[in-house]
């Protein structure tokens, strides 16, 4: 008799403390229990922005800064993608699929839902106001409306002062 084969969750990671907490969050509730027998496989998803759309670089000179700046995102994806290794290894959890994939997070995500065949797809909220997620654009907007799976916004409870 075959086993079936697990569903695929996705789990967006960018270098803010949101969406470290929010896999911490997901590891915690969904695979820490299972102690190796989680119902998902877990598949992690860093989108590099391009350097050209990291600053909206154009004219004259640009092109000498791009490399830098590439250099810069690349040393930023790894970091991001090392810590969310330490902190899957820390909850036992080794059998991790990483993606740094370059593009806008809002398509990059989507796509890796597609791609993977993911049932749920876990983001964290930076808990931005209205006015900053109108002008800034909300990726767990963009996602919970657009990826063709359950989308699980994870909030970092604020600390009370």
């Amino acid at each position: 008799m075959e086993t079936p084969e697990k569903s695929v969750m996705v789990v967006a990671m960018d270098e803010s403390e949101h969406s470290f907490y929010a896999l911490q969050w997901t590891l915690n509730h969904f695979f820490a229990p299972f102690s190796g027998t989680a119902p998902f496989k877990l598949v992690l998803v860093h989108a590099r922005p391009s350097p050209a759309t990291a600053v909206g670089l154009s004219g004259p000179g640009a092109a000498d800064v791009l490399p830098y700046l590439d250099t810069d995102l690349k040393k930023i994806a790894a970091r991001v993608v090392e810590k969310a290794r330490e902190i899957c290894r820390s909850k036992s959890v080794t059998d991790v699929a990483v993606d740094v994939v370059e593009g806008d997070a809002r398509n990059v995500l989507c796509e890796a839902v597609e791609k993977h065949h993911a049932s749920i797809l876990v983001v964290g909220s930076h808990g931005y106001g209205a006015i900053k997620r109108a002008v800034l654009g909300s990726v767990s907007d963009y996602c919970a409306h657009h990826a063709h799976c359950t989308v699980m916004i994870v909030k970092k409870p604020k600390t009370k002062h």
